[in-house]
Parts: structure tokens; sequence; C-alpha cells
């Protein structure tokens, strides 16, 4: 059976880092809210399964999988959820309890990438908000885009199975974020992005590494990539980059 994924039709969002996953394991999936509604999917789907009375187990928001009789929401839980099913989530149990800590940064630093452009409230529009907003994006480019990108750049460095990988020597979730989290980074803040890659060149090659992987680099020419937005995380306002 299919894992069905529920999250927003027109952007990349968290609901990414689950794709990425499911499409570097080559596993069979729908992404409901991009179905048809004709079929009894699409968005409607989605929201039925977010607004339903009768579900006690209701996720706050997408991205939510369906594995038959089991739903789990949160990116980090749902990636915890599928890591070992897609051999993913390194060797054994410590293995896949640090990859699950890595995943839980990398959401840290996604957090701080969106309120940069939504650093007082996220129901104000962007304009209503750049003053704060190009202080929160100042802070972000000079302090904690280099303290989270050399923190990743220092678990590679000590990784006793070599650099190519976060954990162990083979292909984790936590790489497939990393990876995004830098494809996301270099679309909303390209110039800053740059100076700080320069100074943490494992993760720049593994990005590369990543985005050259056969089934990777198949999904991210595919029309299944969703191309970055200014609805979504990352957004690309020229003045936050400095």
């Amino acid at each position: 059976m299919a894992y069905q994924l529920h999250y927003w039709p027109t952007i990349q969002g968290r609901g990414e880092f689950v794709r990425l996953a499911l499409e570097a394991a080559g596993a069979e999936y729908v992404d409901v809210a991009r179905q048809s509604p004709a079929k009894g999917v699409g968005e409607a789907a989605l929201r039925h399964s977010l607004q339903d009375p009768k579900n006690p187990r209701a996720s706050f928001a997408p991205p939510f999988l369906v594995d038959g009789e089991v739903v789990v929401g949160q990116t980090a839980a749902v990636l915890l959820y599928l890591g070992s099913r897609l051999g993913l989530a390194g060797a054994g149990e410590v293995d896949g309890l640090w990859t699950h800590q890595l995943q839980l940064t990398i959401a840290d630093a996604v957090a701080e990438a969106h309120d940069t452009h939504h650093p007082i409230s996220v129901d104000a529009y962007y304009d209503d908000q750049r003053a704060a907003a190009l202080e929160r994006a100042k802070a972000f480019r000079e302090e904690r885009m280099p303290k989270f990108l050399g923190w990743f750049e220092q678990i590679l460095q000590r990784n006793p199975a070599g650099d190519l990988h976060l954990v162990g020597s083979a292909l984790t979730y936590a790489d497939l974020s990393l990876f995004q989290l830098v494809a996301g980074l270099r679309y909303a803040f390209p110039k800053a992005t740059a100076r700080v890659l320069a100074d943490t060149p494992l993760v720049a090659k593994l990005h590369g590494n990543v985005s050259r992987r056969e089934r990777v680099h198949a999904y991210l020419q595919s029309p299944r990539r969703i191309a970055f937005n200014e609805e979504g995380i990352f957004r690309h306002y020229p003045e936050l980059d400095g």
C-alpha cells in the first residue's frame, strides 16, 4: 500500500523534507493534495482530515503521513517513523536516535529562516513587518546561519565513518534534509549563503553529492519538485540578503 503524504499543493515547505526521503528511497506514495478532487482527494481531502471532529488524533498542521491505520504528523516525527522503514536512519537504535536529533536541529534552522520574513506574526503580511524583518534577517545572516551550518560542518568532520554523510557511511534522511536546508537558504539568501558555504566546504559538498544521487536528481528535474516561491518557508526578498 502506498504512503499518503498530506501537504499543501503549491509549496515545498516542510512537506518537502518528507518528499525527499520518499523519493530517495523509491517508495510508493501519493501526494494527496496534489491529486484531482474528482478522485476524492486533493486539498479538500487534506483540510477534511485536519478538521474532522471525529478524528481524536488530528494533526495541528501538515505535513502528516498516513500509512494504513497509522497517522503521523510533524516533519521530524514523520521522518523518524519512515527512517528505518526506508533504510534512511543509519544502523541500529543509536544511529536512529542521532539521525532524529540532527533532524530536530535542522527544524530549528528552518523555523529561524522562516521567521526572517515573518518576525512578528505569521498572520501579518511581510510588508507590515518589513522593518523588523530587516533586523531579524541581519542577525540570521551574520550569526545564526553560520552557527547552524558551522555545527553541521563539525559533525561531518567528526563522523568516524568519513565526512560524506552526517551519520555512518550511508545516506540518511538527515543528509537529505540538510540538502534541502541549504537549497532553501541558497534561494532565500544567495549572497549570504555563498559566504557561509565558503567556510563550510563539507556542507557544500554534501549538498552537491545529494543532488547528484540518481533518484534525487530525477526528482529534482521532474514536475513533482515544486519550485521555490514567495509563499513557502524560504522566500527571496533581496533586501533581506544583505
